[in-house]
């Protein structure tokens, strides 16, 4: 199985490429589709893990059904036989990795759930006892669950690398005060829901976060939901604070590139086919664990 590292869909306007995902304009809607192109401290790698898009794809579709009472989401279709004529010749690319979706205005802000002191926050914390500037007690840990589930927004930085952590009243200066309420509501109420069915399968939910827009008829939520690439999923049955835990996303990746000590800057290294593997492996894992269901890649 090769990794599919770009998409090529004939006449069908590209609005852009991300690390991920590659963005097509089609009859007024968005097509969205997850490449199996993997990145590591801001950088996309030459080597892709195979069948990683797909993976992301039907645990996003299973999150948006499962939170659907909670908000409504950008999904159309991810049926592909479903999709307009003129992309049935690129179903081989398409096929169980692309969303057709409704387009929304996105609001300017990522919305980050932490439950557990990890990341970022555990730098923030170690330097000063807070998480975006929110007060947290003496003598936690890395890893340690936090008193409550913190809502901390985030914004993008110029160059598009890396996230700014914010405050709340920041976003409200952003949003406006009720936009700003409604999706630190909307992030709390679908992180407990998630964590409780991840707590479920035996895994536990440490933070991640979400992107929400507005569309006609509402507040929706957008893109990618709860995958291995937007949150940190922690082994219950291993979680002991103290220093990082295992985690069920590209840790093998980050591992080995710090073990080779790659400057960081392009270009990137490519990967050995043992760390591809074991990669692939983990996220299949998550899939599996998360659904209660195999994937066929």
């Amino acid at each position: 199985m090769t990794a599919l590292l770009k998409t090529s869909l004939g006449d069908t306007p590209l609005l852009g490429r991300g690390k991920v995902r590659d963005l097509y304009a089609v009859d007024g809607n968005l097509l969205l589709v997850a490449t199996d192109r993997i990145s590591a401290f801001d950088h996309v790698l030459g080597t892709g893990i195979p069948g990683k898009g797909k993976i992301l794809t039907q645990i996003s579709l299973f999150w948006f059904e499962m939170l659907s009472d909670l908000v409504p989401n950008h999904l159309i279709t991810a049926d592909v036989s479903q999709f307009p004529a003129a992309l049935q010749p690129y179903a081989d690319q398409l096929e169980g990795r692309a969303m057709l979706c409704r387009q929304a205005a996105m609001f300017p802000v990522e919305c980050v759930a932490r439950g557990y002191l990890a990341g970022s926050g555990w730098k923030e914390y170690q330097a000063g006892g807070t998480v975006c500037g929110i007060p947290l007690p003496a003598g936690l840990q890395d890893g340690s669950r936090l008193p409550e589930t913190l809502f901390t927004p985030a914004t993008k930085s110029q160059d598009g690398a890396h996230d700014e952590n914010i405050s709340f009243a920041t976003t409200t200066d952003l949003l406006g005060e009720k936009d700003a309420t409604e999706l630190r509501r909307l992030t709390l109420a679908i992180y407990q829901k998630a964590a409780q069915h991840a707590e479920a399968r035996g895994l536990i939910l440490a933070d991640t976060k979400f992107e929400f827009g507005r569309t006609g008829e509402g507040i929706i939520l957008a893109d990618e939901v709860l995958t291995p690439d937007s949150s940190r999923f922690w082994e219950a049955a291993g979680w002991k604070p103290g220093g990082a835990q295992p985690s069920f996303d590209k840790q093998f990746v980050r591992d080995y590139l710090e073990g080779i000590h790659w400057n960081k800057q392009a270009p990137a290294p490519a990967l050995p086919e043992d760390v591809v593997e074991r990669t692939q492996a983990k996220y299949l894992e998550a899939f599996r664990r998360l659904t209660g269901r195999d994937l066929s890649l």
